[in-house]
């Protein structure tokens, strides 16, 4: 798709994009997938053994690798007028201190991260050694640290009050990715090769090797996975001490907490693949669950779910099986509770009011190239948790497409939206088929997520590169060499429709909302063979809707990457001075460029294009902090931590803690001043 001169008229494009009502036949669909129990072990053994042959009991090919994007691709996603992007709460206050949270999603829904904080005290984890940093006195220092094995490397957090919780996997798998996921058959000529085990939405999230998809493992076969959940009594950080652990077999997806309930997502793949001895028995396919309690030195194991408590859904979705551990945090892991479901699970996504699990749905790896559907499909069961200890499974439904990541599901007014992308750009076709976007708008009736409209047709040839739902209000952004940045219409869900379009050079990976009407994008620059060549930044104003437009942009240079492409949680914003922090890492002498908000405005519709300012240049690993508001992007300062040998380690996070910046990388915490980002102070973390 060619690039729109600036100010080129927009309306045939969102003529030919108008909401497409949902048929009736999708509601059908989606009444297929609502899952029922299982009435005995034997019911789910002889289930799972019918099934087996046809998931991996067949003989597959070699694996090869997929498709491999340029360098700085991303690996891994009322009525009325939309509203303008509002900013999210981005902190809290406790004991007169404001201090920064998670870069969650959704406002007062905490994801798990590798830093945590109360207000007072900094928690990390580097390096297999979980860390706490005093941070709210005259002088930062390490209060304590508390060693965690192996269990420690990857691990994630999360707080409440003086219990952290650690989870960490045995295995390091890419997040997202589930041990037994749905085969994704490329049609090319012949039979499909199959790629069990590895998603779309995996896939986006991978990152082993920043510039490189992994390549795929066929089935049949079996990770082995333990996921060790940790509860640590932090009400003295000079003294931190485990006090229990539940493991459980299989990968660890992701967790949302709303308060006191935590709610953590597993995908298990059956211990029956490996052991043809089990087969026969309920514990080769129902995985386990082990407790132990270092306060009362109690012991036991048991399967996640009694075979009674797992359900199927009624169009087979793998033999893998789903489950959600319920934590109340105000009691411990000894208080949980288990919902299972034989299916996988790839994405996660949590309001106040529900969990959402997306998962492609299941297609037979040795399906002819001429009868694999010509889209994807992904289905979506959602869980009540409302409950604060229990998660209960009430509706399921059907998308077109696959996912890009979380932020591709929002819930809003009781509505849940979904974007997705019709054909994974890793598929070698022949003849090539043109691929698509939507947003779906569904509604739970009953047992079933119904779609109630749809936008159809964006990017075509394109896929979704990032998205953000605000309110009423939604934000796709798709690439192929051109950024259309697409305002959509949610007002009405049963009439989505497209409301404005801006077409730049480059791709947004992260979209965050950074004031009235402002929309931040953080992503890549195009270079002159016209592939991503650098990170950057863009700032639109989105305030109307119908004529989105570029307000600034900074480049960051040939060679510079930010980990905010693939993890939202490494980006900070916080709204009190309009501070933009993100790690980045510069190998390439190319200064940074930015360019300011256009003198006066461009007319509506229109990009801008004012000559770029030419900023500091040189390699770089560190943070760098930017001001972004309605004047342009304006860079503050830049932090990078100690050398270690010849080079400085990378910033993973970020966060504010009154009038201090504090960053976390492997080698310690340091504090800046939150106004210059000066150095004010440094805390090494031990050398192990």
């Amino acid at each position: 798709m060619r690039v729109m001169r600036r100010g080129a008229a927009v309306l045939p494009v969102l003529l030919a994009l108008a909401a497409v009502p949902a048929p009736a036949l999708a509601r059908r669909r989606a009444a297929h997938v609502h899952p029922r129990a299982f009435a005995s072990c034997e019911r789910l053994v002889g289930y799972e053994r019918r099934h087996f042959a046809v998931t991996h009991g067949v003989p597959e090919a070699a694996p090869r690798p997929l498709f491999e994007p340029p360098i700085g691709a991303p690996l891994r996603a009322g009525s009325g007028p939309p509203r303008a992007a509002a900013p999210e709460r981005a902190g809290t206050t406790v004991g007169g201190t404001s201090f920064s949270t998670t870069n969650n999603q959704e406002p007062g829904i905490e994801e798990p991260d590798l830093v945590k904080t109360d207000g007072s005290t900094i928690f990390a984890v580097e390096q297999g050694t979980l860390y706490a940093v005093a941070a709210s006195g005259p002088a930062p220092h390490l209060a304590g640290s508390l060693p965690l094995g192996s269990t420690g490397y990857g691990a994630q957090l999360l707080l409440r009050g003086s219990r952290l919780v650690v989870i960490s996997g045995g295995r390091a798998l890419p997040r997202g990715v589930g041990v037994a996921a749905p085969a994704v058959p490329a049609p090319a000529g012949g039979r499909s090769p199959a790629l069990t085990g590895v998603t779309p939405s995996a896939l986006a999230l991978a990152r082993p090797r920043p510039n490189r998809i992994p390549s795929v493992a066929p089935s049949p076969y079996y990770y082995p996975a333990t996921t060790t959940i940790t509860e640590v009594d932090v009400h003295d950080p000079a003294a931190m001490k485990v006090a229990r652990t539940v493991s459980v077999d299989g990968t660890f997806v992701d967790a949302r907490q709303n308060g006191a309930s935590a709610r953590l997502v597993f995908s298990s793949a059956p211990r029956a693949i490996a052991t043809p001895s089990l087969r026969a028995k309920a514990s080769g396919w129902v995985p386990a669950r082990r407790f132990h309690s270092f306060i009362t030195g109690r012991r036991y194991r048991r399967p996640v779910a009694a075979c009674v408590d797992v359900r199927r859904p009624a169009q087979f979705s793998g033999i893998g099986m789903l489950s959600i551990l319920t934590i109340d945090l105000d009691r411990g892991l000894y208080a949980n509770d288990t919902t299972a479901l034989m299916a996988d699970a790839q994405i996660v996504y949590g309001s106040s009011r529900s969990l959402y699990v997306a998962t492609q749905r299941w297609i037979d790896p040795l399906t002819p190239a001429s009868r694999v559907p010509s889209s994807l499909e992904t289905v979506i069961d959602q869980f009540d948790a409302t409950d604060p200890e229990h998660t209960r499974l009430v509706a399921a439904g059907v998308v077109p497409g696959y996912l890009l990541n979380q932020f591709s599901l929002s819930e809003y007014r009781g509505y849940l939206r979904a974007a997705t992308t019709s054909r994974p750009i890793w598929w070698n076709e022949t003849p090539p088929q043109q691929s698509q976007s939507y947003v779906t708008v569904l509604a739970r009736h009953g047992g079933v997520l119904a779609a109630l409209g749809q936008v159809s047709g964006l990017g075509a040839g394109q896929q979704i590169y990032s998205v953000r739902f605000i309110e009423d209000a939604g934000y796709v952004v798709t690439f192929r060499q051109v950024d259309p940045l697409y305002t959509i219409d949610l007002g009405s869900p049963t009439s989505p429709r497209v409301a404005g379009q801006l077409e730049l050079e480059g791709y947004s990976a992260y979209l965050h909302p950074v004031g009235n009407g402002l929309l931040l994008g953080v992503g890549q620059d195009l270079g002159g063979g016209r592939e991503p060549s650098g990170a950057q930044l863009e700032l639109f104003d989105v305030s109307n809707p119908a004529a989105p437009r570029l307000q600034a942009r900074a480049t960051l240079g040939g060679g510079s990457s930010s980990e905010v492409q693939s993890d939202h949680h490494a980006f900070l914003f916080w709204p009190p001075t309009a501070l933009a922090v993100l790690p980045v890492s510069i190998y390439s002498p190319t200064p940074i460029a930015v360019q300011p908000a256009p003198q006066p405005p461009p007319a509506a519709g229109a990009g801008g294009s004012p000559a770029l300012k030419a900023g500091p240049s040189g390699a770089f690993v560190g943070a760098i902090g930017f001001r972004v508001d309605r004047s342009g992007i304006t860079e503050v300062g830049r932090i990078a931590h100690d050398p270690v040998g010849s080079a400085s380690p990378a910033v993973d996070r970020s966060l504010v803690m009154g009038q201090q910046l504090f960053t976390v990388s492997s080698e310690g915490v340091m504090a800046s001043n939150l106004t210059t980002l000066a150095r004010e102070a440094f805390v090494t973390f031990p050398s192990s």
